[in-house]
C-alpha cells in the first residue's frame, strides 16, 4: 500500500452518509484525489446497513432545523438517484393514525410542521379513509403521507461510492481498514490506521456510533457522548402480510426521540414491525444479550446516561420488558392492527441507533457537524439522516468549501 500518496481529502466511515460525502464531494471536484475508508469488510455494515429502510418525508421535524431542511431537499434527491440509477424503492406512502382523542393535538402538530416543512402530498383522514388504505388498521384520524417510500439503502451507498470511483479512477475506497488516531506532519494531516499511515489535506469524520471517539482522539473538546439504543423488529409472517399494504405509523409520543413502533413494507416484499428503543450494552451489538465491557463501562460512568434513566425510568422499564416478551410486543402492535395473533409474527432483525447524549440527560436532537481546523466532523447524524445523505453531503462540502478546509 502506497503510503506516499498525498489524498486531497480522506473520509472516514462508509455507511451511508460518509459515501454520499465522498461522492457529492467527488461530483463537485472530480479532479480531487478522494480516499473513503471503513473499518468493516464492506460498506454500510451498521446503521445504514440495519436501518428499517424508510424513505421520510420531513413532516416530523422542528420547522428550520437542520432535519427539516435535509430530509425534505434529500428526500427528493434520493428518490431522483434511486430512479436514474435503477436502486430497488417504492414511493408507496404512509399513514400516520391517532387511536384516541387525547392524540389528536400532536397529529395536528405534525400536520402544521409538514406544511411549513414543504412535504408535498399530505391530507388529513378520517375513520373511513383510513380502512380504504389499510383495511385492518383502527383510528379515529390520520395523515396520509404519499411522498413517504422505502428504499435499499445499501444498494444506494455501493452506487455512490462506484459511481464516484468512476468519476476519478485515482480515488479509492477502502474495506476493512480501521482508523485509530491522527496527527500532523509537514502540514498535512495524517489519518492512522490499522493497515496504514494516511497523509491528506483535509479530512472529514461520518464515523455513526464511533463519531464521538474518533472525535476526542482528534483532539476535540466533546463534552457528549454517543449512546447506543437498539431497535428490535418482529417481521409478518406469510398469512398476515395483506394485513399491512404501506407503512403504518402511530403519533409519536414527543417525550420521546423515537418514532414508535411502526409497520414498515420492505423493498423485498417482507413487512417489518418495529423497531423499540432499548440501551444497548455494546455499541455494535445486534443480539439482545451482546456485552462489550468497554462499551459499557463509557456509557455507565457517563453522568449523562443516569439522568436519562431516571427521567425515562418507566418508559425503559417498559422498552426492556417488551424486547423479551413476544405478547407485549405484539400487544402494542394490536393497536394499530387488533386482529394480529402471535402466530402473525416472527422474530426479526435489529439495529442500533446512535445517539448524541448530554451530560443533562437530553438528547441532542439535530443534525450537528462541526470544523476542527482541517478537519470535519459529523457528531450527531440520527434519523433521517440516511434520507438526507445526499443533502448533508451537500452541506459538509459547502462546509469544507467555505471555511477553507479543501
Amino acid at each position: 500500500m502506497n503510503e506516499d500518496i498525498i489524498w486531497d481529502a480522506v473520509i472516514v466511515g462508509g455507511g451511508i452518509v460518509g459515501t454520499a460525502t465522498f461522492y457529492k464531494l467527488q461530483m463537485r471536484h472530480p479532479g480531487k484525489r478522494l480516499l473513503l475508508l471503513e473499518k468493516e469488510a464492506v460498506l454500510s455494515d451498521h446503521q445504514t446497513g440495519h436501518n428499517s429502510g424508510v424513505i421520510h418525508s420531513g413532516i416530523y421535524y422542528k420547522p428550520g432545523s437542520y432535519k427539516a431542511r435535509n430530509c425534505v431537499h434529500g428526500r427528493r434527491e434520493l428518490v431522483a438517484f434511486a430512479r436514474q440509477h435503477g436502486i430497488a424503492h417504492d414511493v408507496c406512502g404512509k399513514l400516520i393514525v391517532a387511536m384516541d382523542a387525547s392524540e389528536l393535538p400532536r397529529l395536528e402538530k405534525i400536520h402544521e410542521r409538514g406544511i411549513a416543512n414543504g412535504s408535498e402530498d399530505m391530507e388529513r383522514t378520517g375513520p373511513e379513509p383510513i380502512r380504504e388504505i389499510e383495511p385492518y388498521c383502527t383510528g379515529i384520524a390520520a395523515i396520509r403521507v404519499g411522498c413517504t417510500g422505502i428504499i435499499d439503502f445499501r444498494g444506494a451507498t455501493n452506487k455512490m461510492a462506484e459511481l464516484a470511483c468512476a468519476l476519478n479512477p485515482a480515488s479509492a475506497v477502502r474495506t476493512g481498514e480501521e482508523v485509530t488516531g491522527t496527527g500532523d506532519q509537514d502540514g498535512l494531516s495524517v489519518v492512522i490506521t490499522s493497515k496504514a499511515r494516511h497523509k491528506a489535506r483535509a479530512v472529514i469524520f461520518c464515523a455513526g456510533l464511533q463519531s464521538d471517539r474518533l472525535a476526542r482522539r482528534d483532539g476535540a473538546r466533546l463534552q457528549e457522548r454517543i449512546v447506543g439504543f437498539r431497535g428490535d423488529y418482529y417481521e409478518l409472517t406469510d398469512q398476515a402480510k395483506h394485513k399491512v399494504k404501506h407503512l403504518i405509523y402511530p403519533v409519536p409520543d414527543p417525550r420521546f426521540p423515537f418514532l414508535g413502533v411502526h409497520f414498515t413494507r420492505m423493498t423485498d416484499g417482507s413487512i417489518e414491525c418495529g423497531p423499540n428503543a432499548v440501551f444497548t450494552f455494546k455499541r455494535e451489538g445486534y443480539g439482545k444479550t451482546d456485552f462489550s465491557l468497554a462499551d459499557s463501562w463509557e456509557a455507565l460512568t457517563y453522568g449523562g446516561t443516569w439522568k436519562l434513566f431516571f427521567k425515562n425510568m418507566r418508559y425503559g422499564i417498559d422498552e426492556y420488558r417488551r424486547a423479551f416478551s413476544k405478547r407485549l410486543f405484539l400487544k402494542t402492535l394490536q393497536r394499530l392492527i387488533p386482529s394480529l395473533t402471535m402466530d402473525d409474527i416472527k422474530p426479526g432483525r435489529a439495529g442500533v441507533r446512535a445517539m448524541l447524549l448530554g451530560t443533562d440527560g437530553e438528547m441532542v436532537d439535530d443534525f450537528r457537524i462541526e470544523r476542527r481546523g482541517r478537519h470535519i466532523h459529523v457528531l450527531n447524524a440520527p434519523s433521517p439522516a440516511a434520507t438526507a445523505c445526499l443533502a448533508i453531503g451537500d452541506e459538509i462540502v459547502n462546509m469544507a468549501e467555505k471555511e477553507g478546509v479543501l
